[in-house]
């Protein structure tokens, strides 16, 4: 029935339940990252860290379902078969749209642990959200530009090293890590800005990947490619909002992590930081190509 609505007054309400959602759980969530923060037991904050993810699935599968009331199309999604809720997953992703990391969230809810992913440091200063990934322990990444590396050489590996860090958390208990490898949205004028050599994606960055590999790669059960083909076309936050979202075809391929990539060197070895690009451009040359399959059926 809310479909029927129009669309603006659909936003509307959609985003006064998202933020009461949020306000609601907030409380609790920021209440025991406090405890967390002033209790330095180990054991103590292990605890602490799995009741603020259990907060947080609680929360996000409320936003799930306010999306998932709204849209117009049903989500098509294969790949889910053989997923574990207690293991460890490396995800790469393509990145199109605001909607991605919602529509992430909603078909990984419960079949896989807590999504975390790579967000950038500035994001850290967004209203409760900020605090609230904080919390949960999300990266956060400081990017540097080639032009400032180049002023600035002892940056180099800052991104690396943080990331590593980051990935040791998670040592402890089972985590999914999401990585958009683009590093932003798709977009026409970034797609010919970047002279990429894919139809429909912008060129992987591959650091990031291989230092999350570095610092957990024994532990990834698998890596799971996933590539999000918008059918009627990407909405942003506010379509979303609005109920715009049309078709989604979303697939997940389960790939082994080559045991080649756990001990080699990114940073300081060009032979294997070559080896390593080219694995991820073959894995980035197999989605272009789904992705233009399936926008062919139309």
């Amino acid at each position: 029935m809310v479909r029927f609505l129009p669309a603006p007054l659909i936003g509307m309400l959609s985003l006064m339940v998202l933020v009461l959602n949020t306000l609601f759980w907030a409380v609790p969530l920021f209440s025991v990252a406090l405890v967390k923060l002033l209790i330095p037991l180990p054991a103590v904050r292990q605890r602490l860290s799995a009741l603020l993810t259990e907060l947080a699935e609680r929360w996000i599968a409320v936003n799930s379902w306010v999306l998932r009331v709204i849209q117009r199309a049903p989500l098509q999604v294969t790949g889910l078969a053989g997923l574990r809720h207690d293991g460890w997953y490396l995800i790469c992703c393509n990145h199109t749209s605001w909607a991605d990391i919602p529509l992430l969230q909603r078909v990984f809810a419960q079949r896989i642990p807590f999504l975390r992913f790579f967000l950038k440091q500035e994001l850290i200063w967004v209203p409760l959200l900020g605090l609230a990934w904080w919390a949960l322990d999300f990266p956060f990444m400081q990017r540097y530009t080639p032009a400032y590396l180049a002023k600035h050489p002892e940056k180099r590996g800052v991104d690396s090293a943080t990331t590593r860090r980051a990935c040791e958390k998670f040592r402890t208990r089972p985590t999914a890590v999401l990585n958009f490898l683009e590093g932003t949205r798709y977009t026409a004028a970034k797609h010919q800005a970047q002279n990429s050599p894919y139809a429909h994606l912008l060129r992987p960055k591959a650091g990031g990947m291989a230092s999350a590999v570095a610092a957990m790669g024994t532990m990834f059960e698998a890596i799971l490619d996933v590539t999000i083909i918008y059918r009627d076309g990407p909405v942003e936050l506010w379509g979303l909002l609005c109920g715009r979202l049309g078709r989604v075809v979303i697939h997940i391929e389960q790939r082994p992590l080559p045991p080649e990539w756990l001990n080699g060197d990114y940073a300081n070895d060009p032979v294997f930081r070559a080896a390593f690009q080219a694995w991820v451009q073959q894995i980035w040359e197999e989605k272009d190509a789904r992705i233009g399959r399936e926008l062919a059926l139309d």
